[in-house]
């Protein structure tokens, strides 16, 4: 069987390689994405075979409309001669649309019904829907898939991908080991569903005040999110592009701020002190505060002394109840192995 894959954001590529790995015994797998800096980078770093096409269009919506246009024009082409069997995406509206046009028979991840223009552009389209059970299936069937078409898995999407290995030997920003180290995530600000308001400004700006003698990285995702931040912060803190393997940045902190997605829910079911400002509010990262799993701040002055409570306390009971949390989800690989072989 030949199957498609399209994978267009790191949490995406890292959810796809136990995918692949399962698949490519018994199939033949095309693997593509689109120009955008941080899964041209992970994608070097976990040594992942995939076929670019396309860019990224940004945060303009004419942009975003033309790249996309583009994109299919010259991915249709490539897929059509791969002549795939099924599809796999995590909702890429052009691998919908291309599936459709095509006759290829569609099977879709999703746990992000927040996406609002990127949910009504492909469900409508997709045969089977993959979804964490934590979030109900109306979030989704109201955009077009029937409630018999979504299937659920008892788990959340990093509790697969914190599983990977990593290679510890690449040098990390933490200059100084006898300090404590603090990772700090931007926020997104080119999806269709971020807010163009800023949560992460004050936050940073107490962080780097207080805690002037630990080690301070702050993740940006874009080259203008980096001079910003450069302007604001000076060289109080270090201010990187994000070239690294997530997990392998997560293994050595002490602390993780983060926006809420895919690098909040892997830091905390990690078992590491996690803080989330919650720039996109979304139900994974309200099901990770419910249950005591990571702490949903926004103040300055809380987040601090929340940290400064973290780093004179131990984590190991914390660890433990977070490990025990984790082996009880199932494999969602599982699902869809088990989808492949019934129905198609």
């Amino acid at each position: 069987m030949k199957i498609w894959i399209d994978i267009l954001t790191p949490k995406q590529l890292l959810f796809s390689e136990p995918i692949v790995a399962r698949l490519r015994k018994n199939n033949k797998i095309l693997c593509t994405s689109r120009e955008y800096r941080e899964i041209t980078e992970l994608a070097k770093i976990r040594n992942f075979d995939l076929v670019f096409i396309g860019k990224h269009g940004g945060g303009d919506k004419k942009a975003k409309l033309d790249a996309s246009i583009h994109r299919m024009e010259k991915l249709s082409k490539k897929i059509k001669s791969f002549a795939p069997d099924i599809t796999i995406s995590f909702c890429s509206p052009e691998a919908v649309r291309i599936s459709f046009g095509l006759g290829i028979k569609h099977i879709a991840f999703c746990d992000s019904p927040h996406a609002d223009a990127v949910m009504r552009l492909t469900l409508p389209l997709i045969q089977k829907l993959l979804i964490p059970n934590i979030i109900s299936k109306k979030e989704f069937s109201k955009f077009g898939i029937s409630k018999e078409n979504i299937i659920s898995y008892k788990a959340i999407d990093a509790s697969v991908t914190i599983k990977r290995k990593v290679d510890q030997k690449i040098s990390l920003p933490f200059k100084n080991n006898k300090r404590k180290n603090i990772l700090i995530r931007v926020e997104e600000e080119e999806a269709s569903y971020a807010s163009k308001s800023s949560k992460i400004t004050p936050i940073i700006k107490k962080i780097v005040k207080e805690y002037s003698n630990e080690n301070i990285v702050i993740l940006g995702r874009y080259t203008k999110q980096v001079k910003n931040l450069q302007k604001i912060i000076g060289k109080k803190a270090k201010i990187v592009k994000m070239s690294f393997d997530g997990k392998h940045l997560l293994n050595n902190t002490d602390i993780f701020i983060g926006s809420g997605g895919t690098m909040t829910a892997e830091s905390a079911l990690m078992g590491i002190p996690t803080i989330s400002y919650n720039a996109v509010p979304n139900i994974v990262e309200n099901y990770l505060v419910k249950k005591h799993i990571i702490k949903r701040e926004v103040n300055p002055d809380k987040i601090y002394n929340y940290i400064k409570k973290k780093f004179v306390t131990s984590n190991q009971k914390h660890e433990k109840r977070v490990k025990k949390i984790v082996s009880e989800m199932e494999d969602p690989i599982q699902k869809l192995l088990k989808i492949i072989k019934e129905k198609y």
